[in-house]
């Protein structure tokens, strides 16, 4: 197993007494289980900026705000100190949103600390006590489906009414527990107030969620969450406990509810496949 050099760095160290296992890898980083303080934990190692394959950094960092006016003029300029700067604040980035978050009642993993662009955090398990899956790799019923659905979107108000867009949620950005959802994978969140790319991220946060767990229930796919919830929002009447109903009048576009019928008829279809396909694998009808 080739360990990074972020990572080999603190085993020599001593911060990290011993690597197990890589976990899963991303545009942005790579995720190891490893024992720290004899505590099984998860370690993050960001990628170096030249290695990332997330192409939009600039669009997304747009609206941070940075405190020191001279690394503000720097990162603007782009100049080799600024780069540093910038990058500096990129790893951070999800440090801060994971305590704001965990502040605002969002489940994400609990973080313990930060060095060296590595991010040690909670091991998300499952009930045997493995490594949670994530969202893409768990089946639902419909009617389970509809409540992760519910809970997802409690989440992402959350978020929202904290000041933050996920920026990137989608089934491969979410684990899956013994309690439920957990949000991962934020080094790339928005502040929803100061960047003009909020509401399309956050309309593509909603939809990506509302698409998966149409796959099992359909009736999930003619909702309108994100235009309800950014309303809310704009308009200052949006709250943690905010009650969604899923509906929103827009005056200048007409649904095409052939199309939307369709598509729940073709999910339906789908799922009645899927369940015909289960029941032959289990009664061995092959």
């Amino acid at each position: 197993m080739k360990i990074p050099n972020r990572l080999a760095a603190l085993v020599n160290d001593g911060l990290i007494d011993e690597v197990y296992y890589p976990l899963m890898s991303g545009k942005e980083a790579q995720v190891f289980v490893v024992r720290a303080n004899n505590e099984v934990r998860c370690a993050k190692v960001y990628k170096e900026a030249k290695k990332r394959s997330f192409k939009q950094a600039v669009q997304y960092q747009e609206g941070r705000t940075v405190r020191n006016s001279r690394r503000a003029r720097a990162m603007a300029k782009g100049t080799r100190y600024g780069q540093k700067e910038a990058e500096e604040a990129w790893l951070n980035a999800e440090v801060e949103a994971l305590y704001r978050l965990a502040e605002a009642g969002v489940r994400v993993p609990t973080p313990y600390w930060f060095v060296d662009g590595v991010l040690v955090m909670e091991l998300v398990v499952d009930e045997e006590g493995d490594p949670a899956p994530r969202l893409d790799d768990v089946a639902f019923d419909p009617d389970t489906a509809r409540a992760y659905h519910a809970q997802m979107i409690t989440e992402i108000v959350r978020m929202l009414c904290a000041g933050l867009v996920h920026g990137d949620l989608s089934e491969f950005n979410v684990l899956v527990d013994h309690s439920g959802p957990v949000v991962i994978d934020l080094p790339q969140a928005v502040n929803a107030a100061g960047n003009n790319s909020a509401k399309m991220m956050l309309t593509r946060d909603v939809n990506n969620m509302r698409d998966y767990f149409g796959q099992y229930a359909p009736d999930l796919l003619v909702t309108h969450y994100a235009d309800e919830m950014w309303d809310l929002f704009e308009h200052g009447n949006l709250h943690p406990d905010s009650k969604l109903t899923g509906e929103f009048a827009q005056s200048n576009v007409e649904a095409d509810l052939a199309t939307m019928m369709r598509i729940i008829e073709n999910a339906k279809e789908e799922e009645e496949d899927r369940k015909e396909r289960e029941r032959m694998a289990r009664d061995g009808e092959f």
